[in-house]
């Protein structure tokens, strides 16, 4: 299964904290598609997966929208 965050025009910290949120309800080997507008998720959210143990599996950049594909680990 994949989920979907729009995490446009919010800032940090909020887009990880969302993805934090999505990523309880799902069950292991589910992504989650991140679509944020702040850069700083480029750090933020595989920072915060190597923490906590998920994989980030992929970052396109497109006009001004970043998008993360996720997949929850354990």
């Amino acid at each position: 299964m994949q989920t979907k965050i729009d995490a446009k025009k919010l800032l940090c910290p909020m887009p990880v904290i969302r993805l934090g949120e999505m990523i309880d309800k799902i069950t292991v080997g589910d992504k989650i598609e991140i679509i944020a507008t702040d850069p700083g998720v480029l750090y933020d959210i595989p920072a915060w997966c190597k923490v906590h143990g998920h994989k980030v599996l992929k970052i396109d950049e497109k006009n001004d929208e970043i998008i993360l594909l996720v997949e929850k680990i354990g």
